[in-house]
């Protein structure tokens, strides 16, 4: 079946909303950061049942978007040009350009020092550091995944393998072959936070869905989850 869209009333609030039909049971509904509403449904589903489940958390849809407005806009469009801050591990590192013959990037205490030919090639030091980024990423996240899944181990969870990708309304997922796919910006986070999607996605290899028994499962490896999340979501808006 074809995806489709729509939007939901809730009082004054018209909200937009993207159904994808996929392989699962039962139907998730999700509020992402941006502000955007999307639905995995079981294939076959009715757009009415779609719509008849979502009108029915319309509140907690609503409640959900208004917790990420909070935190709009901290973070301006990025134009990568010399002395603006990028985030790493949570931290912010200021640009510093230099024109040289070779394209390098390299952490420099509180700089990102970036050498290419044009200095003010705005997308060419874009994707340098884009490379620089997904290059560390590979490498953190898999740190990072060994640590988790030390808590995780003695609950039979497959140990799995790391996938990036850039991602718009998602920080991680799994696939049903046991792999994890990891945003690659979330480098950008600190390492607690990072911690908390790996653990999320390690948990949803035990339980797929986000039920009231996965919800404990997570809370059991890692009380604080919530907490990371909201300061994930505190950092990355």
């Amino acid at each position: 079946m074809k995806e489709f869209s729509g939007f939901v009333t809730y009082g004054k609030e018209k909200v937009p909303f993207d159904v994808t039909y996929v392989d699962r049971k039962t139907m998730e509904i999700a509020v992402h950061p941006n502000g955007s509403v999307t639905i995995r449904a079981p294939k076959g589903t009715a757009q009415k049942t779609i719509r008849d489940r979502l009108a029915k958390r319309a509140r907690w849809v609503i409640k959900q978007i208004n917790f990420f407005r909070k935190f709009e806009p901290l973070t301006p469009a990025r134009q990568f040009l010399g002395g603006e801050t990028h985030l790493f591990l949570g931290r912010q590192y200021r640009l510093k350009i230099r024109s040289q013959k070779t394209n390098t990037v390299k952490l420099k205490g509180a700089y990102f020092l970036i050498t290419t030919p044009d200095a003010k090639d705005s997308p060419k030091i874009k994707d340098l550091l884009d490379s620089w980024y997904k290059e560390h990423a590979r490498l953190i996240f898999s740190r990072r995944l060994e640590e988790c899944y030390k808590r995780a181990e003695r609950l039979s969870i497959p140990y799995p393998e790391i996938r990036l990708r850039k991602m718009v309304r998602r920080w991680g997922s799994c696939s049903k072959s046991g792999d994890i796919l990891l945003n690659t910006s979330l480098v950008k986070a600190p390492l607690s936070c990072i911690d908390y999607v790996i653990m999320h996605e390690l948990c949803h290899l035990k339980i797929h869905t986000h039920t009231n028994s996965y919800f404990k499962f997570l809370s059991k490896l890692m009380p604080d989850w919530e907490k990371r999340k909201e300061r994930l979501e505190k950092f990355m808006s």
